[in-house]
């Protein structure tokens, strides 16, 4: 079995990939402050909870948008399962074309994402994650990576829009009714999640008009379950898209 681990601002997803079978799927908060024991421990209670013996894992790749992290977790695989952890990062093979002015600056979260849709889909592609950033990543005909967009993410706008205004309250992710609030919370809900799609459906029509073709649009993230339902373009929503990015990118790095 092979443990996927994406670090993402917010959360930290974990998956338990055996051939082409996510046999589990976890979550951990991301906190920079916590030492290598203590993301050890976290590791070995959710691999007890799922039933799975250290010793089934054969091998680990992590890809990571948060360093401190990233180290910490490192150690950590390496006092559980006497392993080194493959990273996402310079030096990888990802078989991905990157084509942007300083290619070294793209996210690892993004080239996972990449590498999945491209192993699932016909290019030209449109990749969204929708986590504590939204990012659009824009995928050519031939499948090279020509860049993207980043975008304050819907929990930052609605964190931003309730810390910073005393009047307006707190509100859960619920899908609107209708784009006419009738009160405060509504006008509140509706503003977010439907404006958040169809800033969605605005910057995939610019795209498609700069690349100069329709696309394919994949979706994935915490976030994106509640949004692309609003969207008016077609969307293919993949809870799953980053732990089949990286279980792919360890196989075919083993390989080599």
């Amino acid at each position: 079995m092979i443990l996927t681990i994406d670090v993402g601002n917010t959360n930290i997803v974990l998956g338990g990939v055996r051939e082409d079978t996510i046999v589990f799927k976890a979550r951990l908060r991301t906190e920079a402050t916590k030492t290598s024991d203590q993301y050890c421990v976290d590791l070995k209670i959710l691999l007890d909870m799922h039933r799975i013996a250290p010793e089934e894992i054969e091998g680990c790749i992590i890809s990571s948008v948060v360093p401190q992290v990233l180290n910490s977790f490192q150690t950590a695989i390496k006092k559980l399962f006497g392993k080194t952890c493959l990273v996402v990062g310079p030096g990888i093979k990802t078989g991905l074309d990157i084509r942007v002015e300083n290619p070294g600056q793209t996210g690892a979260d993004l080239v996972v994402a990449d590498v999945a849709a491209l192993r699932e889909h016909k290019p030209p592609l449109i990749v969204i994650d929708m986590g504590t950033a939204t990012t659009m990543s824009v995928l050519d005909a031939k499948g090279a990576h020509i860049g993207g967009c980043i975008i304050p993410g819907v929990r930052i706008s609605m964190d931003a829009l309730t810390d910073k205004t005393a009047l307006l309250p707190g509100l859960q992710l619920d899908q609107p009714k209708q784009a006419i609030g009738r009160n405060t919370v509504d006008a509140m809900r509706s503003g977010i999640m439907m404006g958040t799609a169809c800033m969605l459906d605005g910057m995939v029509q610019r795209m498609e008009q700069e690349l100069g073709a329709k696309t394919t649009v994949i979706a994935t993230g915490g976030i994106a379950k509640f949004i692309v339902p609003l969207c008016k373009t077609p969307m293919i929503y993949d809870k799953d898209l980053l732990i089949k990015g990286l279980a792919t990118l360890y196989r075919e790095n083993e390989k080599k």
